[in-house]
């Protein structure tokens, strides 16, 4: 889309117009995840985690009327600092750039900016889904439907464990998308390793995941493919220690009448609380560990596509 509103930060430019590879990364879980300083922090050192294996890294948010495909320390910063800046969803993120405000961008929204970029490959803590009573609140998250007809591979922890996993996973196949655990037969649960719940498809190199998403294309087939990379062994949280945190949580937001967009900030920061800042520790360890299979798979990725 020649006419979007795109802005590239140089070092993406180039290794895009080089066909070298790129990982993109989202925003909100730099404006909404946590606090300054620690998210500019963890927002750099997972940018060199990316370096480090080989790709170049490319944060997007919106601001000042333009979707950034990369950030410079000066603009990440700034945004790290903004208190208000919104969180995008497909709903929303054209009236955002219309309206100037900065924006953070959500999975389903760091889809969109990647697509159009031309960025394969998107890196991230886990995805949006199912949330728990969605039978009779109908609170589903777009990053499910963006999966099915964006094409970008995205690495996640798999879904975030305050969501309904096993119906986030009936979506998913609804509308046809390949959920690849790496590495494991069973779906991860985002602070944990296990769920409980089998993964559809399972692959154990980036090199076949690369080549799943190019089979896609070649295939024509719309949407992306969602890889659910488990947290490391040494920063997990079981689920039956984060359970019942999980559930306190959701209890509390319930009787606080907490809904819509509010509902996850209010529930990870209460998980925080609860868990003593160990949920934090192991999101950015996550996050971390996605970031650098994103980057292999991106690399292996470049690889094919420099071979045709």
């Amino acid at each position: 889309m020649k006419n979007a509103p795109l802005t590239f930060l140089p070092e993406v430019a180039d290794a895009l117009a080089a066909g070298r590879p790129v990982v993109a990364l989202e925003s909100t879980i730099i404006t909404h995840g946590m606090p300054w300083p620690q998210n500019m922090e963890m927002a750099q050192t997972v940018e060199q985690d990316i370096r480090d294996g080989g790709a170049v890294p490319a944060t997007i948010a919106v601001m000042g009327g333009r979707i950034h495909i990369g950030l410079s320390t000066e603009t990440l910063t700034e945004l790290a600092q903004t208190p208000n800046a919104r969180k995008l969803s497909r709903a929303d993120i054209a009236a955002c750039i219309v309206s100037g405000e900065t924006g953070a961008t959500t999975v389903a929204a760091t889809m969109i900016a990647a697509e159009l970029a031309g960025i394969a490959v998107f890196a991230t803590g886990g995805i949006g889904g199912v949330h728990r009573g969605a039978e009779t609140s109908f609170d589903i998250s777009a990053d499910l439907a963006e999966l099915s007809q964006t094409a970008v591979t995205v690495v996640a922890a798999g879904a975030k464990a305050i969501l309904d996993i096993p119906k986030t996973l009936e979506v998913l196949e609804t509308y046809g998308v390949p959920v690849i655990a790496y590495g494991q037969s069973e779906f991860p649960a985002f602070w944990a390793q296990m769920s409980g719940l089998a993964a559809p498809l399972r692959f154990d190199s980036a090199a076949d995941i690369a080549a799943a998403h190019l089979m896609r294309a070649q295939l024509g087939l719309m949407g992306g493919q969602l890889v659910a990379n488990p947290i490391p062994a040494a920063d997990e949280i079981p689920l039956p220690q984060i359970m019942p945190v999980i559930e306190q949580a959701l209890a509390e937001a319930t009787a606080q009448g907490i809904a819509a967009k509010s509902v996850t900030p209010f529930l990870l920061d209460r998980i925080f609380a609860l868990t003593g800042g160990r949920s934090l520790t192991a999101n950015i360890a996550l996050v971390r560990n996605n970031a650098r299979l994103g980057a292999e798979i991106a690399v292996e990725i470049s690889k094919a596509q420099a071979k045709t």
